[in-house]
């Protein structure tokens, strides 16, 4: 049997937002105007994926090393839940609270 299976951008967003959610030092995504769903953006060209997260850290948290490890989870999970390799995985911190 042949076929095609595809995953909506609304899936792949929301498996983005969970992973980043995972991070410790991670409050919470902030949410956008169109075309952000839930505070992530993606887009897709040519088969290709990009990212961009925008959240909400924790006091104290360092940020370089929380925005690393969304990048990383980010493109884990994408990769694990639905064989999706992000090709870029952005991180803007919108909020320290």
């Amino acid at each position: 049997m042949e076929g095609h299976a595809s995953i909506s951008a609304e899936v792949l967003s929301r498996y983005a937002a969970d992973a980043a959610l995972g991070v410790d030092g991670v409050r919470g995504l902030v949410d956008r105007a169109l075309p952000y769903r839930r505070g992530v953006k993606l887009d897709e060209d040519d088969g290709r994926v990009t990212v961009e997260l925008r959240l909400a850290v924790e006091w104290g948290a360092a940020i370089p090393t929380v925005g690393r490890e969304v990048q990383q989870r980010v493109r884990e999970y994408l990769k694990r839940m639905a064989d999706v390799d992000a090709e870029r995985v952005d991180v803007v911190v919108d909020e320290v609270a």
